[in-house]
């Protein structure tokens, strides 16, 4: 049976003058961090009357494109719209925010920024295609990497310094980091369109990618084995990811959070299977009529050759006559119907059937997402200015 888990929408904070284009909770405390377009950073403190309230506001030179936070040294770093991050502390009580160093990382728009507190490290990328990271001590530029498309995935892996970088053409680079240089590691390419969020899990090793082409991959990083798992659950671009498995039992291999433009997907697997590979073949492997190719087998039987189709449940190339059956396979990750051969139809039961994933309005044009999984809380930013808790 479909899942029944609805959000619960717990406050509204709203004030900005712009877009909304980060923002995070901060951790033990009733209280948010946001940057906005407006060139604004704002910290946003529950107060008595239940609602929130800016501790504080602090004007940037640039529009604030995007925001790391670690809770720990409440080190604050902010990219901005000119190319330069620029690194505060905040006060004890989150009414102080002091300026340590900024750092001109890019020529253009900063598009991800994360901190590394193990290695002091600040990881970013920009509308320039650049990738680059700055020691956190010295405000020194360590090294940087040209990417084939500007990047809207960053994800580093702290044990083996790997640093996963997806761009706008479909594509993620795996670099290995050294103290002042990097290295190549490899490539890999699965998505249609381009990859707009990248999440890594560093105890299963595996790493997940959203796309504008509306799916979800995830990689086995760890045993080397290419794509895993594909997820197609939206019907619009992903715009975040998470697998949050602090909250799951150990045997429980994938919770996913998806969020695309005017929705969310929340999706609970307890198990997933791997999508098959598809076959190649000449003909139909399930009647041998021949494909449009096959010329001598057209020209042998005397007849026309089909259009050739692949079924999504055991991934045989089949015809169209063969293949006129339509279903969802949730538990490999196919929530809408797809193409199935007429024998994998018969034998899906409608328990395979059972959505794994719920659907909410989100009520507005989703810019970025945050989950804070100790207390279960999401925010979500959108265009209309609005930050919902």
């Amino acid at each position: 049976r479909a899942l029944t888990r609805k959000p619960l929408l717990l406050n509204k904070v709203e004030g900005s003058q712009e877009v909304v284009n980060m923002a995070a909770i901060v951790p033990k405390e009733d209280g948010v961090i946001s940057v906005s377009e407006d060139r604004t950073v704002r910290v946003w403190l529950k107060r008595d009357s239940g609602q929130y309230w800016p501790s504080i506001y602090h004007a940037m030179p640039s529009p604030c494109s995007c925001m790391s936070f670690n809770p720990e040294t409440r080190r604050l770093s902010i990219g901005l719209d000119n190319g330069t991050i620029s690194e505060f502390i905040l006060s004890e009580d989150y009414n102080k925010m002091t300026l340590v160093k900024s750092y001109q990382a890019h020529q253009s728009r900063v598009i991800m920024i994360l901190f590394v507190l193990e290695m002091e490290w600040v990881l970013s990328t920009g509308q320039d295609k650049n990738f680059t990271w700055h020691c956190s001590e010295s405000g020194q530029r360590l090294g940087g990497y040209r990417t084939s498309a500007g990047a809207c995935g960053l994800q580093f892996d702290v044990e083996t310094r790997h640093v996963f970088v997806g761009d706008h053409s479909g594509q993620v680079t795996i670099l290995k980091l050294e103290q002042e240089s990097c290295s190549l590691v490899t490539t890999f390419k699965g998505h249609t369109g381009g990859v707009t969020a990248l999440c890594w899990d560093p105890i299963q090793r595996v790493l997940f990618s959203g796309s504008s082409d509306h799916s979800i991959i995830m990689w086995d990083i760890g045993g080397r084995k290419g794509t895993a798992i594909e997820l197609q659950g939206h019907k619009l671009l992903v715009k975040m990811v998470f697998n949050p498995t602090t909250l799951l039992h150990p045997n429980t291999s994938l919770l996913s959070c998806l969020w695309a433009l005017t929705e969310f997907c929340c999706s609970f697997l307890p198990f997933v299977l791997q999508t098959p590979e598809w076959l190649d073949s000449d003909s139909c492997q399930k009647c041998d009529q021949p494909f449009f190719w096959n010329f001598k087998q057209m020209w042998d039987s005397k007849k026309i050759g089909l259009r050739q189709h692949h079924c999504r449940k055991c991934g045989k190339a089949v015809c169209g006559k063969c293949s006129s059956k339509r279903s969802s396979i949730p538990l490999m990750g196919f929530e809408f119907e797809v193409r199935v051969c007429d024998s994998c139809h018969e034998s899906i039961t409608d328990e395979e059937r059972a959505p794994t994933a719920t659907f909410h309005d989100s009520k507005h044009n989703i810019v970025h997402v945050h989950f804070d999984a100790t207390r279960g809380w999401l925010l979500t930013s959108g265009t209309d200015k609005v930050i919902k808790v």
